[in-house]
């Protein structure tokens, strides 16, 4: 695996105890779903340690995330509002990254190979990792300063939003189709996939 610059940087974005997965209600109690996010953000959080060199989280304090990660608190809005102000702080830092990562915190099969992927594009060319439907997105790599404009469209279709979004900066923007970053977690039938991480969850 290659070792990536510490100039590239994970942003995971977080959801507080009890919003998380609640279209597993039918297959999990509340804390077991509480239990599963925690689990799934423990393996997002260890896999882009592995690769880049800071990793932050937007949202609200809660376990799984280690007391070395920055945190940026989230704003009111939803997950775009909170990914846009959490571009924004990112990219006016001293010492900014060239390059953010934004990652899903649901991703149990992701690899730390697959963000080295997202990392490895070229300067000025956006990823986008869509989900296995291939209309969600699941992951997303911005070139910085390039990209700090960049307008985030979580939601329906938002893997072809995002491209437009690319576009309307100038930027190209290239699909990033990987196993681990398309297997996200929503529906009672996507839990075979975390269950590896079961047994984490005690």
């Amino acid at each position: 695996m290659s070792i990536l610059p510490a100039s590239i940087w994970a942003l995971i974005p977080i959801k507080a105890r009890g919003a998380g997965k609640t279209r597993l209600a039918g297959e999990l109690r509340a804390d077991e779903r509480d239990r599963l996010v925690e689990a799934m953000l423990g393996h997002v959080v260890r896999a882009a340690g592995e690769t880049v060199g800071r990793t932050v989280v937007v949202g609200p304090q809660r376990s799984g995330v280690g007391a070395n990660i920055e945190r940026i608190e989230e704003p009111d809005g939803g997950l775009n509002a909170a990914l846009g102000h959490a571009l924004a702080v990112i990219a006016q830092v001293p010492g900014a990254p060239s390059r953010l990562i934004v990652i899903a915190a649901d991703l149990p099969c992701l690899q730390a190979e697959e963000i080295v992927r997202l990392a490895e594009l070229p300067p000025g060319t956006i990823g986008i990792a869509p989900d296995r439907h291939g209309s969600g997105t699941n992951a997303l790599s911005l070139p910085l300063p390039e990209a700090a404009g960049f307008s985030f469209h979580y939601g329906t279709n938002s893997a072809a939003l995002h491209r437009e979004a690319a576009q309307t900066l100038g930027l190209s923007a290239v699909t990033i189709i990987a196993d681990g970053l398309a297997k996200d977690i929503d529906e009672p039938c996507d839990l075979a996939n975390a269950a590896h991480l079961f047994s984490l969850m005690t």
